[in-house]
C-alpha cells in the first residue's frame, strides 16, 4: 500500500477513541473525523502490527449521521472527537461500546440502558485546563493538538461555561501584554505552565489557578487587578507551583494570591465547596442525573451504614447521607477529606464522616470496629478498582455494591472479578457526561448472590 496515494474506505464502526474504523482487504484503518456510514477518500499515514492510521482525504459520501462541526476548531483540537456526529448517533454508539466492554473483555451478558443524555449538549463544562506556550508577546493558549503537544489557540468553545470562555480569552491577553514568558517545556523556562479555570453554574463565578514554573508571579499585582476589571464574575485566583519537568499540570504547593476560597455548585439540595484542587464532575447538570441514578440504586430506608470509596470531596455521599443511618467516606488524599467535612458542615449534615487513608487498610478496620456494612459505592479513577479493595468488600461480605465508572472497561474488568467472587451485576446505565467526545459514564448495581 503507497502512503502517496489515498484509497476509498468505507467505515462501519468506530474504535474507543472515536476514529472511524474501515477496512483494507483483511487490514483494518482507523481514520479520525470519519462516522459509520462515511465513504471516504483516505491516505494512510501509519502503520501498526495489526492495523494501519488514515488521514481523511475527502468524504465521498456522506453517513446520515454525519453533521458539519459546531466547533471551528474540532478538526484541529483534541479536545473533542465526535462532533462531525449527530448526538443521539453518539448516544446509540457510547451504549454499543459499554455493551461490547461488558461481553469482550468481562465475558458479561448485562443488560445495558439507552444512554442518558443531555437535552442542550453544549456549554456543559464547569472546569478547563488549559497550557500556555509561545513565546512572549506572542501567547498561545488553548488544548492540544490530538496526539501531539502542539497547542491549538482557542478562540471559542462550544463545550466550556461561556464565563469560562469569557476568562481565558482575558487570560491570555493579559499575560500577552504583560511581556512575561509562557513556559517552554523543551527548555525548561518560561512562567506560566497552564491556566486552570473553574466554573459555578449556580452561581455565575469563576475561579482561576495560574500553574507557573516559578515561586512567585512577575507583576502579579497588575495582572490580578486586570483580571478583575476584565472579569466581575472572577471571585478566586490561585497560584500552583510546578517547577518540575513534567506532563503533570499540578505541582505539590497551591496558595489563594487573592479572592475567595472556594466557589460553590449547587447539585439538587446540596450545596459543594470546590477549592482550587477539588475533584469535582465537569457537567453540573449531568451530575445531577447521575447522582439521582446512584440515589435510586441504593434504594436506602434510613438504617443502612453505607461506604463511600474514592470519595474525594464527598459529593456522592453526602447525597446520599439523609437517606442513611451513616455514612463514612475514604480517601487518601488529604486536602479533599478536609473539603468533605467542609462540604458536610456547609449542608448541615451530621450522619455524614470522612476517613483519611486507603480502603485497602481502612475497610478491614472499619468492618472489625462496625460488624457491618450494608452498602458500599466505589467512583475509582479511570484504572479502575484496585484488587485489594474489591477483595476487601468481598471479604467484609457487603450485600450491595454500587459502581461509578469513567472506564467501561475497567468497569467490565472489575464487575467480572466480583462475579468469579459471588457477585452478580445489575443493569448498567450509561449517562453522557462528555458529549462530543468517545467518553461515558456509567453506574450499576452489584449484589451478593444468596
Amino acid at each position: 500500500m503507497s502512503r502517496a496515494k489515498p484509497v476509498t474506505v468505507e467505515i462501519t464502526d468506530l474504535n474507543h477513541a472515536g476514529d472511524g474504523v474501515g477496512r483494507i482487504g483483511r487490514t483494518a484503518v482507523f481514520v479520525p473525523q470519519t462516522v459509520p456510514g462515511d465513504t471516504a477518500s483516505v491516505e494512510i499515514v501509519g502503520k501498526r502490527s495489526n492495523f494501519w492510521v488514515g488521514r481523511l482525504v475527502e468524504i465521498k459520501q456522506a453517513s446520515p449521521d454525519r453533521i458539519d462541526p459546531p466547533c471551528p476548531h474540532a478538526s484541529s483540537c483534541g479536545g473533542c472527537q465526535l462532533q462531525h456526529m449527530r448526538y443521539q448517533a453518539q448516544l446509540r454508539w457510547k451504549q454499543g461500546q459499554v455493551e461490547q466492554a461488558l461481553r469482550r473483555i468481562g465475558s458479561l451478558h448485562v443488560e445495558v440502558a439507552p444512554v442518558l443524555g443531555m437535552e442542550r449538549p453544549a456549554h456543559y463544562r464547569s472546569r478547563a485546563q488549559l497550557p500556555l506556550g509561545g513565546s512572549p508577546g506572542h501567547l498561545v493558549m488553548g488544548f492540544f493538538r490530538r496526539g501531539t503537544h502542539e497547542i491549538v489557540d482557542m478562540h471559542e468553545c462550544m463545550v466550556q461555561h461561556p464565563l469560562m470562555v469569557k476568562l481565558a480569552l482575558a487570560v491570555r491577553e493579559i499575560i500577552e501584554q504583560s511581556g512575561l514568558p509562557p513556559y517552554d517545556e523543551v527548555l525548561h523556562r518560561g512562567v506560566f505552565r497552564h491556566a486552570v479555570i473553574r466554573a459555578s453554574f449556580s452561581e455565575k463565578k469563576l475561579m482561576l489557578v495560574l500553574v507557573t514554573r516559578t515561586e512567585s508571579i512577575p507583576l502579579q499585582d497588575e495582572i490580578v487587578d486586570r483580571l478583575g476589571e476584565a472579569v466581575p464574575e472572577l471571585v478566586s485566583i490561585a497560584q500552583n507551583v510546578n517547577p518540575k519537568v513534567t506532563n503533570v499540570i499540578f505541582g505539590d504547593r497551591t496558595r489563594i494570591v487573592w479572592g475567595d476560597h472556594y466557589i460553590y455548585e449547587q447539585i439538587g439540595e446540596l450545596r459543594y465547596a470546590i477549592s482550587p484542587r477539588s475533584f469535582f464532575q465537569v457537567n453540573p447538570v449531568q451530575t445531577k442525573a447521575l447522582y439521582d441514578r446512584v440515589r435510586q440504586l441504593a434504594d436506602l430506608t434510613g438504617c443502612e451504614t453505607v461506604l463511600d470509596l474514592y470519595c474525594g470531596t464527598g459529593t456522592i455521599g453526602l447525597y446520599l447521607a439523609k437517606g442513611a443511618e451513616r455514612v463514612i467516606g475514604v480517601e487518601t488524599v488529604p486536602d479533599a477529606v478536609a473539603d468533605a467535612r467542609y462540604n458536610a458542615e456547609i449542608n448541615g449534615i451530621v450522619q455524614a464522616e470522612f476517613v483519611q487513608g486507603s480502603a485497602e487498610e481502612v475497610v478491614p478496620r472499619l468492618v472489625r470496629q462496625l460488624g457491618r456494612i450494608d452498602t458500599a459505592i466505589v467512583d475509582p479513577p479511570r484504572r479502575g478498582c484496585e484488587v485489594v479493595v474489591l477483595d476487601s468488600l468481598v471479604k467484609a461480605n457487603v450485600p450491595k455494591i454500587i459502581y461509578v465508572s469513567c472506564n467501561p472497561a475497567t468497569l467490565a474488568r472489575d464487575l467480572a472479578y466480583l462475579a468469579q467472587h459471588g457477585y452478580a451485576a445489575g443493569q448498567v446505565q450509561p449517562v453522557d457526561m462528555f458529549p462530543w467526545t468517545s467518553h461515558v459514564e456509567c453506574v450499576t448495581w452489584i449484589q451478593k448472590k444468596k
